[in-house]
């Protein structure tokens, strides 16, 4: 047998393991709607959070999971929440950059696996509002409310764009994808840095568009490389490449996965939350190693052969380390990645399973196996 072939073998070792886990935490679970596990359980935030941006999540990864099985189950509970989620789609002055996040993984899904009419009302309804985010002065969607928070952009929202070009595409409406491309362009000038690292939050004055300064937000501080958003910079700007067809995304996806890759390679291919954070304490983040997994296959895809290895081996690697030394297959327990950290410089919220850890690590898996979903 070859490596090749041991690989696969490999692969599908997890995913009957992941299968017989999600058969049963799926229903104990059920429609709760989780963020954070504590002690082998993940809180249910609905009713306390409920436009909170991560809420989306759990349906994603039902859906991921139905449409690799086909049972069921996983698309009865992903419904459920998805139409729970309508009572903060009416929330819009509580809402943010993260609608896409949001309806990407619970309405937009639905709405491409089953051409449900209401699925795709609701995708529409989160498209226009993040649309309504658009700021013409400086060509950027405003990430967050708040007078506090006038002007900013951040890495995350590259994942939102995808919202917008669908909706650009399925309603036939070119000015959801002209916002989503002139944000695209306007984020990665001020965002990515010309050794591949990445900024997490770009401020720009509101009236004239101006790029004032960058924040470290929730790395280490103010110049560090928050290692979940190098992960989000890779996937998001492949993503944008596919979407627009300009190698200016393409090479800028490149330029921060070397750089995430060259990170990575030092600490047993498994990030810490930030690459420029002192050496001690060590904090991990699984979360960003998932997400840069997902966002290294799809960037694979867009470049020749010669140049695919780079990317899917270290991939590889990296899914190997998340699989050995943070995942729990143990249907007990809630969880199944270890040692997500939301931010660098609060204790509650380092080294924790969160539910996009999970989803991302099973896209991951499903990405290796050929039987993903397109979510984004």
């Amino acid at each position: 047998m070859d490596s090749k072939e041991s690989s696969e073998t490999d692969l599908q070792h997890i995913w009957v393991k992941v299968q017989q886990k999600l058969k049963i935490t799926s229903r104990r679970i059920g429609s709760a709607i989780p963020y954070i596990a504590v002690d082998h359980r993940y809180d249910d935030i609905g009713s306390t959070h409920l436009t909170w941006w991560t809420n989306g999540f759990w349906a994603g990864l039902l859906w991921q999971m139905y449409h690799a099985t086909q049972d069921q189950q996983y698309l009865e509970v992903a419904r459920i929440i998805e139409k729970k989620l309508d009572a903060a789609l009416a929330q819009e002055d509580q809402l943010d950059h993260d609608v896409g996040f949001m309806w990407l993984n619970a309405a937009v899904t639905d709405y491409k696996t089953t051409n449900d009419p209401e699925a795709k009302a609701r995708g529409l309804k989160a498209a226009q509002i993040l649309a309504g985010r658009y700021q013409p002065s400086g060509r950027y969607l405003l990430a967050w409310n708040g007078v506090d928070k006038k002007g900013q952009v951040i890495v995350d929202c590259f994942m939102n764009l995808p919202l917008l070009y669908w909706a650009s595409e399925t309603f036939n409406q070119p000015e959801f994808a002209q916002i989503a491309t002139n944000h695209a362009y306007t984020a990665t000038k001020a965002l990515v840095r010309a050794d591949g690292s990445v900024n997490h939050i770009a401020v720009f004055e509101p009236q004239t568009g101006e790029l004032l300064k960058t924040l470290g937000g929730q790395g280490y501080g103010e110049g560090s490389a928050w290692s979940r958003g190098q992960a989000w910079g890779i996937y998001g700007l492949a993503l944008a490449y596919r979407n627009t067809n300009d190698s200016y995304f393409l090479n800028q996806a490149k330029l921060v996965a070397n750089a995430f890759i060259a990170n990575v390679a030092l600490s047993g291919y498994v990030s810490h939350i930030d690459f420029r954070a002192p050496e001690e304490p060590v904090y991990w983040d699984t979360t960003a190693t998932a997400i840069a997994i997902c966002g290294l296959l799809e960037l694979s895809q867009y470049l020749p052969t010669d140049q695919q290895q780079l990317y899917h081996a270290s991939a590889l690697k990296m899914f190997w380390a998340l699989t050995e030394r943070f995942c729990d297959f143990n249907p007990a327990d809630d969880e199944l990645l270890t040692g997500g950290s939301a931010k660098y410089h609060r204790a509650s919220d380092r080294e924790v399973p969160i539910i996009y850890g999970d989803t991302f690590y099973i896209e991951a898996l499903l990405r290796l196996l050929a039987l993903d979903l397109t979510i984004y």
